[in-house]
């Protein structure tokens, strides 16, 4: 295969579609979501039997445990994508939207549209599923998708893909709306993000090696995050059931995650108190802990070095730091944190307040767990990514991160002077 030409050919199909989806109405989109909907459980049996052959060749090439059951298409996973489409449709449509307008000295009238981004190209790993979700995302936001999913879910995603085709004919719309790259040739992805004239936006979803080498290579804007070095500061004034409460929360819900807590800060005021309650929690989850000198004098555990502050652990493993006060903690978030969210606990205001303003991230909270910095908790349906960027998207990115704004102005024949 003429990986270049190929490649060529999805962006060309996926331009002209986009243009198509421009026309599309907001009813037309949601037939669209709701025949893939159908689809996905008409063909359920089809797409479990291409799902068992990227079960088997996973188990052969030695994929682990984990990594196999992220992989499979059970009756529960389907069932949850079909959901998801359904929700994605009920979901306000952000196509269209006009803002901020008013008029000006000239009588023209200006304001703003919110308009679709074109073709987004998605690249990702493991979880056939992530097919479904950023198909459903697109289309409802007007935009053409390449989706390129890892080799170890191929016959998945090809399934998936015809799936979804099915469903946008039945709707009236270009198949090509959403393509699936069909080639497992790492090259595929290198002519991906290195297509500006045909390609408008790249979102990977995977590993850090992976995220890095497309940031590094992309010749098309990216969309993404690298870590999750999530911080959560117990302050002074902080409640203690609170502070107990949402620590262990951050860290144990689920470990993981991009969004889990990987270094507690601790004023020194509270850790007298809080530290040894948190730490027998954590050792009955059965969680390794790592403090800095005054954190072990309060808790017998091992010793944090520079670069466990720098670590996102994405395991049972948890650094602690305490810290003289809220300016102290907001340095050592500067210095490390990755950008993506942080969490003080604190019961007053003022504080809570500099903390908001200070601190730079995609996300931050007050009182509450660093588990919440998702799509679906922020009410966004669902999300296409987490970006920790600073222009256009920030945070978890759906419908609306997925559309631009253009200025529109209106006149009567109005000619400037």
């Amino acid at each position: 295969m003429d990986i270049k030409a190929y490649m060529e050919t999805l962006g060309q199909q996926a331009r002209q579609a986009s243009r198509a989806l421009l026309r599309a109405d907001t009813q037309v989109k949601n037939r669209a979501l709701l025949a893939i909907a159908e689809q996905l459980d008409a063909q359920r049996e089809r797409l479990k039997q291409e799902n068992a052959k990227d079960l088997e060749q996973g188990k052969t090439n030695g994929l682990d445990a984990a990594m196999l059951d992220r992989l499979a298409l059970s009756d529960k996973v389907i069932d949850g994508m079909i959901e998801g489409l359904r929700q994605v449709a009920s979901l306000q449509d952000p196509v269209g939207e006009i803002s901020e307008m008013s008029y000006r000295p000239s009588g023209i009238q200006v304001g703003k549209m919110r308009v679709p981004l074109g073709v987004v190209g998605i690249i990702y790993e493991s979880r056939p599923n992530v097919t479904v979700d950023a198909a459903a995302l697109c289309l409802k936001s007007g935009n053409a998708a390449i989706l390129r999913g890892g080799s170890e879910a191929a016959y998945s995603n090809r399934a998936l893909a015809s799936a979804i085709q099915t469903g946008l004919e039945q709707a009236g719309l270009p198949q090509a709306a959403v393509q699936v790259v069909e080639t497992t040739d790492r090259a595929a992805v290198g002519e991906l993000i290195a297509m500006p004239a045909y390609v408008d936006v790249i979102i990977p979803r995977g590993g850090k090696g992976l995220i890095e080498r497309i940031s590094a290579d992309a010749r098309v804007p990216v969309i993404k995050h690298l870590d999750g070095i999530c911080h959560v500061y117990i302050d002074d004034d902080a409640d203690f059931d609170k502070a107990v409460k949402v620590a262990f929360n951050a860290k144990t819900h689920r470990y993981g995650v991009c969004n889990a807590m990987e270094t507690l800060l601790v004023a020194e005021s509270q850790a007298p108190k809080v530290l040894p309650k948190l730490a027998g929690l954590y050792v009955q989850e059965g969680v390794e802990l790592r403090g800095c000198e005054q954190t072990r004098q309060w808790i017998d555990i091992k010793e944090a070095t520079e670069e466990d502050w720098a670590t996102e652990y994405l395991a049972p493993i948890l650094s602690i730091r305490v810290v003289k006060d809220v300016d102290e903690a907001m340095a050592h978030i500067a210095q490390y944190s990755s950008g993506h969210t942080e969490s003080i606990i604190s019961e007053n205001i003022t504080t809570a307040r500099r903390f908001l303003t200070e601190v730079d991230s995609s996300s931050v909270m007050v009182n509450a767990s660093t588990r919440f910095a998702d799509g679906f908790e922020y009410g966004l349906g669902a999300e296409i990514g987490i970006s920790t960027d600073k222009f256009h998207a920030r945070g978890p990115v759906g419908l609306q991160g997925l559309t631009s704004q253009k200025y529109i102005v209106l006149g009567d024949g109005n000619i400037r002077e």
